[in-house]
């Protein structure tokens, strides 16, 4: 924000103009006891130099993906964001917008909104998408709560291997709520069909999935379908990573009802974990149930092309017990900056980032295999991201390799588990994937 300082000249006239002589009678209404005795302990004023130059000591403090080579993972990747995003958002018009409450008379954002949806429903091959929601977590509590709706059911079956971020926010978005929450037990990295199997029935509103999963491993989503399709009510929910659709199935081809993702890895920055995006798509026969809001394209009284808010469903807009959530709007300025990314590198190059995100994590990962001590922890297909086991102990294994530049991964001791994670995108260089190996092979 634009440095602007307030003199004693001008605080004076302000205090004139509400009509008090101090600071101090401006909030006399508040009682004594509850005020700060003496002044606040922070240091003297600076100037906008000094402020310039203080926050620029602080930056740098900062470890960057700039210079440091990243194999962190976990929901939030280092991927190559081309100069075209940041340029396209940074334009006034978009980077000051808000969310328009005359929804018609913002023509531009309902545009980028109704191309955004077009994308997200074509990457989750499902009928229909909103404009958004707040990141990947918050879309998979959303996706449970709009299951429930559906089915009128109030039991959810959620994989082991979902990200425990995730848990932890669906939790807290269902502990208001009258629900059933039961795990599927996991079967060395991905979940066990058979527990799924056991658990299945008609009380059942949804099975929530990750693929690939918090360890990177690929589900069997397909015999998953099969085993829920049996029941007709129960809604089958898949939280993807939206840059593998570049090689393997939308969750739509393989019968996922409701599909979220976190959408970061699409030209978002990893900017400290925030804001991200959270995607959402599911069958047109969901529609009314929603949540969120969504551009639709229509003609007006001249025939001409224009764009509209179809649908916003939350109770500020319709009666309460009709709204499908509380989610007030949609991620305007980071969805714009997915579709500018989407647009730009167009499906061969969603199809070029997923081939290469694939093909330099498995080289990485064979070639660490070779490494006496070292193996993988699953012995399952995977996509970008894998975990590993290893006789060191990972955290002075991090340590060493952040010694060299290197943000090695995730240890799994955070999740209540054991290994590294690592995960590999297309900006790592054959070169950095060696230096990978050399570390590790000289400890």
């Amino acid at each position: 924000m634009t440095y602007i300082p307030n003199t004693d000249a001008e605080r004076a006239e302000m205090l004139k103009i509400i009509g008090v002589n101090s600071f101090e009678d401006l909030i006399s209404n508040i009682p004594a006891s509850l005020r700060l005795k003496g002044d606040l302990k922070i240091s003297d004023a600076f100037s906008e130099y000094e402020v310039l130059k203080h926050m620029r000591d602080l930056s740098n403090k900062n470890e960057t993906v700039t210079e440091f080579a990243s194999y962190l993972g976990g929901g939030a990747y280092d991927h190559f964001i081309p100069a075209i995003v940041d340029h396209v958002i940074s334009r006034p018009e978009f980077y000051t917008a808000y969310t328009p409450y005359q929804a018609e008379l913002s023509q531009g954002t309902l545009q980028v909104m109704y191309e955004f949806q077009s994308c997200v429903s074509m990457l989750a091959g499902l009928d229909i998408a909103n404009a958004s929601l707040y990141d990947g977590g918050s879309a998979i509590a959303e996706a449970a709560i709009m299951a429930m709706n559906i089915s009128r059911k109030d039991k959810i079956l959620v994989a082991s291997t979902l990200h425990d971020h995730y848990k932890e926010v669906l939790t807290t978005y269902l502990s208001g709520i009258s629900v059933t929450y039961d795990e599927i037990a996991e079967d060395d990295g991905t979940i066990s069909l058979a527990d799924l199997k056991s658990k299945l029935s008609d009380d059942v509103a949804a099975v929530i999935v990750q693929h690939p999963n918090f360890f990177g491993n690929l589900e069997q989503v397909d015999e998953i379908n099969k085993l829920v399709k049996e029941f007709p009510k129960v809604q089958f929910i898949v939280s993807f990573n939206p840059i593998t659709v570049g090689i393997l199935k939308s969750p739509g081809d393989y019968g996922a009802d409701i599909a979220i993702a976190e959408g970061q890895p699409l030209g978002v920055p990893l900017s400290f974990g925030g804001p991200y995006i959270g995607l959402f798509a599911t069958k047109d026969a969901n529609i009314r149930k929603m949540p969120g809001r969504m551009a639709g394209k229509t003609l007006d009284s001249k025939g001409k092309e224009g764009f509209v808010l179809a649908l916003q469903t939350r109770e500020q807009h319709i009666k309460r017990e009709k709204a499908t959530s509380n989610i007030c709007t949609n991620q305007g300025l980071i969805t714009l900056a997915v579709l500018t990314y989407l647009t730009y590198i167009g499906k061969e190059g969603l199809v070029e980032v997923a081939k290469q995100c694939y093909n330099k994590a498995h080289y990485l990962a064979e070639e660490i295999e070779k490494i006496p001590g070292f193996e993988l922890k699953y012995k399952k297909e995977f996509f970008n991201e894998f975990a590993i086991n290893c006789e060191k102990n990972v955290d002075d294994l991090l340590a060493k390799l952040h010694d060299q530049k290197i943000m090695g991964g995730l240890n799994l001791k955070k999740f209540g588990n054991t290994g590294l994670l690592i995960a590999v995108t297309e900006k790592r260089s054959k070169a950095e994937l060696d230096n990978y190996v050399e570390v590790l092979k000289s400890l």
